[in-house]
């Protein structure tokens, strides 16, 4: 079985009025057949930030939906909430304190829970701090700014959904290039992904037809998805002093906004499809329509060239000039000319 979806939420969707990202995670969650897990540790204000998901989600035609909140490492080791996670069809974790939920959920049951989960198939998504702990390493905590500078952030262990990866949220609001810079700067293994508010990257699994297997990134919402490509990087990281700003030179950026998609695995942009006008679409197929009828004709022998091209130019013209040339009355408003 392939590994599920991974919506990777920027923080701050829209829950009020085009509720498309959640919608979309309900939906791939199996709809009325849905079995949600809402997972509210990082988040301060618990029951209530349940409440809000509950309701949302059934507004949208969850089937059922329960709350996973271990509030230590003790209780995330509790079978019965691990049993909760292994019959779920779709995994949220809200956004709050992400260190805290780094520190409560990695390496424990329920966090072994949510990877087996992906595993078998089944959607996890996050927002917010529920974002960050998808990729193998998170941010911990740090300023903002643009500019990289020495021990501006720190990080800690996510769960490793995305493999050689850091995810930061809530990404352009928050002006997080710098930490994020920092951070590949210092890991150049790692892929630099930073997700704009109201904006979800789609991580999903995908076999080609010569068996090679990827890991593409597809971007929905508003905003954009930032990638930091460290691989050939150029940096002072390793003797740079405390706080000083950093030499990143090399770093491969990419910018992708909703309908882009990139792949992961070999970390490059997907081409992007040619978009084509309505009309244009429609000229192209009715075209298509004349030149197969054309053939049909040919293929029958019961029609010439020239009759082929009269019956064209009539289908071409428009219904009332159709009906004027049958009935040339028709021609003026009171039937003469």
């Amino acid at each position: 079985m392939s590994p599920g979806p991974l919506m990777i939420i920027g923080g701050a969707e829209d829950k009020l009025r085009k509720r498309s990202i959640l919608a979309d995670f309900v939906t791939a969650s199996g709809g009325a057949d849905a079995r949600i897990a809402v997972i509210p540790t990082a988040s301060a204000l618990g029951a209530e930030v349940v409440s809000v998901y509950d309701a949302l989600f059934r507004r949208e035609g969850a089937g059922h939906v329960v709350a996973v909140r271990p509030e230590n490492r003790e209780e995330a080791h509790d079978p019965a909430l691990v049993a909760l996670l292994d019959d779920a069809t779709g995994i949220f974790m809200t956004g709050g304190n992400q260190l805290k939920l780094s520190s409560i959920i990695s390496g424990t049951p329920v966090g072994d829970a949510i990877v087996a989960a992906h595993e078998r198939g089944a959607v996890i998504a996050g927002t917010s701090a529920g974002a960050s702990i998808q990729s193998s390493h998170m941010v911990a905590f740090g300023g903002p700014g643009a500019t990289p500078k020495q021990r501006m952030t720190q990080v800690a262990a996510g769960l490793g959904l995305v493999p050689s990866s850091i995810i930061d949220q809530h990404f352009d609001q928050r002006n997080r290039y710098g930490r994020l810079l920092m951070i590949v700067s210092q890991s150049p293994q790692l892929l630099g992904i930073g997700v704009d508010e109201d904006t979800a990257a789609v991580v999903e699994h995908v076999t080609e037809a010569d068996g090679s297997e990827h890991e593409i990134l597809s971007v929905i919402g508003k905003g954009a998805v930032t990638i930091f490509d460290p691989a050939r990087i150029t940096t002072n990281a390793y003797e740079a002093k405390r706080s000083a700003p950093l030499l990143a030179s090399n770093v491969v950026l990419h910018v992708l906004p909703e309908g882009s998609s990139f792949d992961l695995s070999t970390r490059t942009l997907v081409p992007l499809r040619p978009a084509v006008e309505s009309t244009v679409a429609a000229e192209l197929a009715e075209a298509g329509r004349d030149l197969r009828q054309q053939a049909r004709d040919i293929a029958a022998g019961d029609a010439s060239p020239a009759t082929l091209r009269r019956r064209l130019a009539r289908h071409r013209r428009k219904p009332d000039q159709i009906e004027a040339a049958r009935d040339p009355l028709a021609a003026s408003e009171d039937g003469f000319h």
